[in-house]
């Protein structure tokens, strides 16, 4: 039985379902999911409910708009530009669905298989990333949360006791796309490769790469568009803009992808 990575599917349920009922997904194993299961797309309350009802078919990464939905269901920050989740929000089933949410890892290995949803500093190895993400997973479930979730946008208001390091490292899994010539990572470019500025490296691309000889499976960059390569694979291929939603067989690396069928590509 084969297991199937799934790019940013932000709400677009009927893509996603659509993507999922051909013959080579529909009897798999287990998916990976990258991350923003939610926003943008129209449908994030029925897409949250059926991957949690897949159960332990589905091993889910956080992303940033997956913490952004946490964050305005504990009511610590205001809707932004192109939300789509007040119904979500307004679900009688909300307060199970934040929960089964806030328990989603922020990467997930499996072999030599790493699963994360933006990506990881050139300097950290395996090891630290592991601890890096356990030890910012245990403060979204904490009492300071909301602290974390307030402020986990680069700007975002500070208060209660927040760990100024685990507040980057939560920014590094969720939002990072580039970093400097010095391997910091940035948080203002969402272009493409070719448009990049000056002085900046996608993420994977930094020189001595400790986490380098592992399959880094991400999404969160959708001007990238689909990357595959022996050490990562990007995934998200702009299914929230209209354009298509993307799968890949880790077994093998064979590609599935549909047409967005929320609306027609912009």
């Amino acid at each position: 039985m084969a297991t199937w990575a799934i790019g940013d599917v932000h709400g677009c349920y009927r893509s996603l379902r659509a993507l999922l009922a051909r013959p080579a997904l529909a009897s798999a194993e287990a998916y990976w999911f990258v991350g923003d299961l939610v926003n943008r797309g129209p449908r994030s309350l029925e897409t949250l409910r059926f991957v949690a009802d897949l159960g332990e078919r589905a091993t889910v990464v956080l992303g940033n708009h997956d913490l952004h939905f946490l964050a305005r269901a504990a009511g610590v920050t205001p809707a932004r530009r192109h939300d789509s989740l007040e119904a979500l929000l307004a679900a009688p089933d909300l307060d199970e669905l934040a929960e089964w949410m806030r328990q989603r890892q922020l990467l997930f290995m499996e072999g030599e298989r790493l699963l994360v949803h933006a990506g990881l500093l050139a300097s950290w190895s395996l090891a630290e990333s592991i601890h890096r993400a356990r030890r910012a997973e245990s403060a979204l479930r904490s009492a300071e949360a909301p602290f974390y979730l307030k402020a986990f946008r680069p700007g975002g208001e500070l208060g209660g006791s927040l760990d100024p390091e685990i507040l980057a490292d939560l920014r590094v899994f969720a939002l990072m796309r580039t970093v400097d010539a010095e391997g910091r990572p940035t948080y203002d470019y969402t272009g493409t490769i070719a448009g990049m500025p000056a002085g900046r490296f996608p993420w994977f691309e930094a020189p001595n790469r400790r986490s380098a000889g592992t399959r880094i499976v991400c999404g969160h960059w959708a001007a990238l568009g689909l990357v595959v390569r022996d050490e990562l694979w990007a995934i998200d291929t702009g299914c929230a803009w209209g354009e298509s939603l993307t799968a890949i067989r880790i077994e093998d690396g064979r590609i599935e992808r549909t047409d967005n069928v929320e609306w027609p590509r912009r």
